[in-house]
């Protein structure tokens, strides 16, 4: 393959989907995305150099990879998918100079201060304050959480993306039935995290914990896909009731996170399962719970909260700003 060495790969690797796409040079335009399933691929690597091939570019000189997982060293291995690499020996074995891997929620933080007006829709809350700090969380195959610092103030101002795994932290419950569904999960997994019941793999779960709250028998085959699709047409009243507690259960740990950092810049919800859902996201409990928090009740109402609403994944612009 020849080479481009000005060239850089950008990617944005989640549990069920890897998203490549391709930059001439820094500051270039976005361009050739493609999206390739991740459990078509026994590697990353393998992946990648099928995204080349079909490209047909050259061998890019830079690389900048965000991916559903922590990144604290060398070594990767993904928490809701099989593959696992070596940072360094990846930037050698594709013939990079320079490979940057950050977690992709941090890299989609990266990416909010640049998101045009279309591309957020307001859910609720008031204005954004300059300057202030911005919290993300967002369901997908897993439950991503992240946010922005901010740095210095006037033409100084710069952000800082936060590492966080906040998705993995005690799922909230406010109500008997929650609590119910909590105590299930619970059972079956040890600890309750909010990816348990915020995520695609969630929904599931909590219909499977609804069943056996209500004596009744789980459907021999059943999909995230099914759940909404049966939600949203109103076919299966416990499909009904899944996705109110999924968006309930969302807004109680997005005002956590909001509290938590100050979030007075906005609240962003990002991931894949939203925006497909944002009619019935902007009816549900959501925001009831975001803002029930006692006497913070005010300080959260005044908080923008925005659906990412894009053509392409904005993690890749993020990937992008951090290389």
């Amino acid at each position: 393959m020849t080479s481009n060495s000005s060239a850089i790969l950008l990617a944005d690797i989640g549990g069920t989907n890897a998203r490549f796409a391709w930059q001439n040079e820094a500051g270039a335009p976005i361009e050739a995305l493609r999206i390739f399933p991740c459990a078509a691929f026994a590697s990353l690597q393998l992946a990648i150099a099928a995204y080349l091939l079909e490209l047909g570019r050259g061998q890019p000189g830079q690389a900048a990879i965000g991916i559903a997982n922590p990144v604290s060293g060398d070594r990767v291995s993904m928490t809701n998918h099989h593959w696992s690499f070596s940072i360094e020996q990846m930037r050698q074995q594709l013939g990079l100079r320079r490979l940057v891997v950050m977690n992709d929620f941090s890299a989609l933080a990266l990416a909010l201060p640049d998101l045009a007006a279309n591309e957020k829709r307001l859910i609720c809350g008031g204005a954004p304050v300059a300057g202030a700090a911005m919290a993300l969380i967002g369901p997908g195959t897993g439950l991503g959480v992240s946010g922005l610092i901010p740095c210095g103030s006037g033409a100084d101002l710069r952000y800082q993306a936060l590492d966080s795994e906040g998705g993995h932290g005690t799922l909230c419950a406010s109500t008997p039935r929650e609590w119910a569904v909590l105590q299930s999960l619970q059972a079956r997994f040890g600890h309750a995290s909010a990816e348990r019941a915020v995520s695609g793999q969630g929904l599931v779960w909590v219909y499977e914990a609804l069943c056996g709250l209500d004596g009744a028998p789980i459907p021999s085959e059943l999909s995230a896909a099914q759940i909404s699709a049966a939600a949203l047409d109103h076919s299966d009243a416990r499909a009904d009731e899944t996705l109110d507690l999924f968006f309930a259960f969302l807004g109680a740990m997005a005002g956590n996170l909001a509290l938590t950092l100050g979030a007075r810049g906005g609240l962003y919800l990002g991931g894949g399962i939203l925006p497909r859902l944002a009619d019935r996201l902007a009816g549900s409990a959501f925001q009831a719970r975001f803002v029930g928090k006692g006497r913070f009740s005010d300080y959260l109402q005044a908080i923008p909260v925005y659906l990412i609403q894009t053509q392409e994944s904005p993690a890749l612009r993020g990937v992008a700003r951090a290389l």
